[in-house]
């Protein structure tokens, strides 16, 4: 019994101090508010909604895994970037020179910035991709490959933010 009430006071005084959650976030004591810019689009060939996929789920990732209200105006924290890399390319070249898989890869550049410590302010870019068969219709696919990789990316830049492991 002692052991529990133990944990049980450990927990809440972790969980209060504002500089730990459960989540392994680690976001500063003074932070209340996040903001996140909309990202644009530098790459010709990306479909319409990628930049608006990246940035509500960025939006909806902090609401869920943080404090932070978020804010239209400079936030505490804030987030901004571009969409850099929307490419398709041929991967695993079959005898015959035709492609068995494409990979479909996306690639962004992240600006943060934290007003408490600057320090931890970065500029970094993020990339992932993920593999199809070059016999699946793209326009059936592409809405679900970009889901996947996007929210691979928003977890990394959440990670990178964040998570100090």
């Amino acid at each position: 019994m002692k052991q529990f009430i133990s944990i049980l006071l450990i927990s809440l005084f972790v969980s209060s101090c504002g500089i730990y959650s459960f989540t392994g976030a680690s976001i500063p004591i003074n932070a209340k508010t996040v903001s996140v810019s909309n990202f644009i689009t530098s790459t010709t060939n990306s479909p319409a909604i990628l930049n608006q996929t990246i940035t509500e789920g960025l939006k909806d990732l902090f609401l869920s895994q943080t404090n932070l209200i978020l804010t239209d105006g400079e936030g505490d924290l804030s987030f901004s970037g571009e969409i850099t890399k929307y490419q398709i390319s041929p991967i695993a070249i079959q005898a015959n020179e035709t492609a068995e898989k494409n990979r479909l890869t996306i690639k962004i550049k992240v600006k943060y910035e934290n007003n408490f410590d600057e320090k931890q302010n970065f500029e970094t870019t993020f990339s992932r991709y993920s593999d199809f068969n070059s016999s699946d219709n793209l326009t059936e696919i592409e809405d679900i490959l970009i889901e996947k990789i996007s929210s691979e990316i928003i977890e990394d830049v959440f990670n990178k933010a964040f998570v100090n492991w």
